[in-house]
């Protein structure tokens, strides 16, 4: 399809992903994802065509209306869309294929300064939460999706899901899920669970082998606590 084609099938995805899309006028004024990626196209053209400073202009303005930072170099798929888009970053030599959804905040950077492929490629399908951090050049498989907030440095596999800092995956195999922010689990929160009850354990076992030491350390105590009373009175 030429170029029109792409961005009017853009527009046409914003309805198909976001059912808080009621009116043209909605449109026009709340979806700085959708205009980012329209101006993308336009620059990326030029910017194939050799005419980089302009495109850089074109996407330096971008950035200004729509809060979004996308080089005009990156390569984007069909249907790519960006929801709310507010602070998403996408890099020079990153690659995202057909049918991506991208949240938020979201950053696909890169963590060298060497010429080349350092950035990115997001595989079809894939969905990446709002603020998610996917850095270097890595692979994120078809119909993934990152967690929110995570800091993807590594490989995902396709079907997975992947969160944390750094992210790592948690399911696998599950390709056409609905992805639930919801239902992410908590790895903080599962961590410290484990500690508590670990601790808990262990003092309990220190408990039952040393009743003896324990009455004695009472004993002290209460020693202790009459001294500090007679000091004070």
């Amino acid at each position: 399809m030429g170029l029109f084609a792409d961005i009017k099938e853009d527009f046409s995805n914003a309805y198909k992903n976001d059912p808080a899309l009621n009116s043209r006028i909605d449109f026009l004024f709340n979806y700085p994802g959708v205009w980012a990626i329209a101006w993308y196209r336009l620059a990326h053209k030029l910017h194939k065509a050799n005419f980089k400073r302009l495109a850089r202009i074109i996407m330096g303005f971008t950035q200004i209306t729509t809060h979004i930072d996308i080089h005009p170099a990156a390569t984007i798929g069909k249907r790519v869309f960006i929801d709310h888009g507010t602070g998403v970053v996408i890099g020079e030599t990153s690659v995202i294929e057909d049918d991506v959804l991208i949240y938020q905040g979201v950053t696909l950077g890169g963590v060298s300064l060497t010429h080349g492929k350092r950035h990115p490629t997001i595989k079809q399908g894939a969905v990446i939460g709002a603020g998610a951090k996917v850095l270097g050049n890595i692979t994120i498989g078809e119909y993934a999706k990152i967690g929110a907030n995570s800091v993807v440095v590594k490989e995902v596999p396709d079907c997975s899901t992947a969160i944390g800092i750094p992210a790592h995956v948690i399911e696998k195999g599950r390709c056409k899920d609905p992805f639930m922010h919801n239902m992410l689990p908590d790895i903080n929160k599962e961590m410290f669970e484990y500690l508590l009850k670990r601790v808990a354990v262990l003092e309990h076992i220190l408990v039952e082998d040393n009743k003896d030491l324990l009455e004695q350390d009472l004993e002290l105590e209460t020693i202790y606590e009459s001294f500090i009373k007679a000091m004070k009175s």
